[in-house]
């Protein structure tokens, strides 16, 4: 009985949230240090990203709140639901022209990567056939991205498109980092139902868990490599 609780009690302590960003083994000097190991986890980082969050696209039950743009998007312009991502992507880097935030190898490599590879998702995962099953999809997805997110940040090569303009806004405006998600998150949401595209319980869900989710993989990604 001992050994179960002490073995439960381990694996807990494993899966703690981190408050910070670690320092990995990997971890970039600045925005353009490019080495092969560092390439590998962040592609590796950013397919984990778009596969995740394609299943929370094919669960049928809602998608992230970007993702609900793109779709609506791409039902409008008839265009593939990647195209429509890789578009916004680059937008949003416009965006950072006056606010005159600058971005790194992965910031460029965010763009393309994640747009493929959620094309890639739902062109390969099929679409759950009920909901029980698309609870389940969201959840691996939201684990995906939790996984991605964490990989690809600890690298040091830049921030996403969409993080860059929020941290630029906060830094030029003083407003507070979450005032400034929640703006961009709600509007973009708003915008893309309007337009069509998918909001339902993975949405919530995925607002609700998928900063725990980073959080998580941040805390496992600092005890990994602590070793």
């Amino acid at each position: 009985m001992s050994f179960e609780k002490n073995k439960k009690s381990a694996v807990l302590d494993f899966l703690r949230p981190h408050k910070t960003i670690p320092i990995t083994p990997w971890r970039a000097i600045h925005r353009w240090d490019i080495s092969a190991t560092r390439l590998i986890v962040l592609f590796g980082g950013l397919l984990i990203f778009g596969l995740g969050d394609s299943l929370l696209v094919q669960s049928q039950t809602g998608n992230a709140p970007w993702t609900v743009l793109a779709q609506g998007i791409s039902k409008r312009l008839d265009i593939s639901l990647g195209w429509s991502t890789f578009g916004i992507s680059a937008l949003v880097l416009l965006l950072w022209l006056p606010l005159r935030e600058r971005p790194g190898f992965g910031t460029l490599a965010n763009i393309a990567i994640i747009a493929a590879s959620i094309q890639l998702g739902v062109n390969i995962f099929p679409e759950a056939p009920n909901f029980v099953t698309g609870i389940a999809m969201d959840s691996l997805g939201i684990a995906m991205v939790g996984i991605g997110s964490a990989l690809y940040i600890t690298c040091g090569l830049g921030p996403g498109p969409r993080d860059g303009l929020m941290t630029a806004i906060h830094h030029r405006s003083g407003v507070r980092v979450g005032r400034v998600r929640l703006g961009i998150e709600g509007s973009v949401l708003l915008l893309g139902a309007a337009l069509g595209g998918q909001i339902g319980v993975g949405t919530a869900l995925f607002a609700i868990f998928v900063g725990q989710s980073i959080a998580v993989a941040l805390g496992v990604v600092a005890r990994v490599t602590s070793k």
